[in-house]
């Protein structure tokens, strides 16, 4: 008898330890994405009660260490590079072949009034937290340690090992990391939308998520370009508009998905190109090298943009900063490989 008391007793209990943590209020967006980023949530959020699982402070000291590496190491010294050499900036940013890097972008450039990146990575979605169990939201944190861990090993994202890490799970896609980048750098989070574009690179609002294969195989050619709208603010600065698309900005199917007419028709900008795997050296992707030559005010980039023989002498002032000691292993070996898309 005491045996068949313990055996239900221990069934009741890891019942309870799987059983999603059900609440009457969803959790807002910029609650999430402190939860996520290894922040408190707002003191009355329906989130704090999960922040007691032993799982969650782990997960907060690994990104505490993480953020603070990559600052001394790097963003630090990006910002000093910004205040000093581009004192003359665009309301609008791009940042292609980015994947979800929004700590990039805002360092470089933070008092843009719209960042537009763009990548393979699929926009993936963050569902309510509250409606998973304990279990999922500690796996969840898990992958998104292991999902960022290239930016802060390498400074950039590795699409082929994301294509596989954004794809699992419940909160899967760029979405969730564009979310932690927000609120490390101190960011609220007013709304965020799902759009997608048409043909004319007109932006619609979508109420699917959009699909993760999207960019996959042939139903690239009837797809318009999935993406994430998300308005933010810093302080009591004023608001921000971060896009995010998934999409294919090789020749053909950057003009088809809408996004070459949506970038037209954004105006002059600022562009970053970081770690972009050399693809602006090959002929496939004349589309979007010729857009961010002709659309760009400036251009900041490293070896992997866009070829020095691309830019006018009459249009261009050319100035090169630090010393070129050539690309580390992992991009010298990515940089001769051969391939009809992108790949990182």
């Amino acid at each position: 008898m005491l045996r068949a008391t313990f055996a239900i007793a221990m069934t009741f209990m890891l019942a309870l330890s799987i059983a999603p943590v059900w609440c009457s209020e969803s959790a807002t967006p910029d609650d999430t994405a402190r939860f996520l980023a290894g922040l408190l949530p707002s003191s009355d959020a329906s989130l704090m009660a999960l922040t007691k699982d032993p799982a969650w402070p782990a997960h907060a000291r690994y990104l505490d260490s993480m953020f603070a590496r990559e600052e001394s190491t790097n963003l630090s010294k990006v910002r000093e590079f910004s205040k000093k050499y581009l004192t003359d900036k665009r309301d609008t940013m791009l940042y292609m072949f980015s994947g979800p890097d929004f700590l990039y972008a805002t360092s470089f450039f933070p008092n843009a009034s719209t960042y537009v990146l763009a990548g393979l990575e699929p926009v993936g979605e963050v569902p309510d937290l509250t409606s998973l169990s304990s279990f999922a939201i500690n796996e969840e944190l898990q992958n998104l340690e292991v999902s960022t861990g290239s930016l802060f090993n390498f400074s950039f994202f590795i699409t082929q090992n994301m294509k596989t890490q954004l794809r699992d799970g419940p909160v899967y896609g760029a979405s969730p990391i564009l979310y932690v980048f927000l609120a490390r750098t101190g960011k609220t989070i007013h709304a965020v939308d799902f759009v997608n574009l048409d043909k004319n690179g007109d932006l619609h609002l979508s109420d699917e998520v959009p699909d993760a294969d999207a960019n996959n195989g042939a139903s690239q050619q009837h797809l318009a370009a999935p993406g994430v709208r998300i308005v933010f603010s810093e302080a009591d600065r004023p608001k921000q508009t971060l896009y995010y698309f998934s999409t294919n900005l090789a020749d053909g199917s950057f003009e088809r998905s809408g996004f070459s007419s949506f970038l037209a028709k954004l105006g002059p900008a600022d562009s970053l190109i970081k770690s972009a795997s050399y693809l602006l050296h090959k002929p496939h992707f004349a589309g979007i090298r010729k857009l961010l030559l002709n659309n760009s005010a400036s251009i900041i980039q490293d070896d992997s943009g866009i070829p020095l023989v691309y830019f006018e002498a009459t249009r261009w002032r050319l100035q090169a900063f630090g010393h070129y000691p050539g690309p580390i292993p992992t991009c010298r070996s990515i940089a001769t490989f051969e391939r009809s898309g992108e790949k990182k």
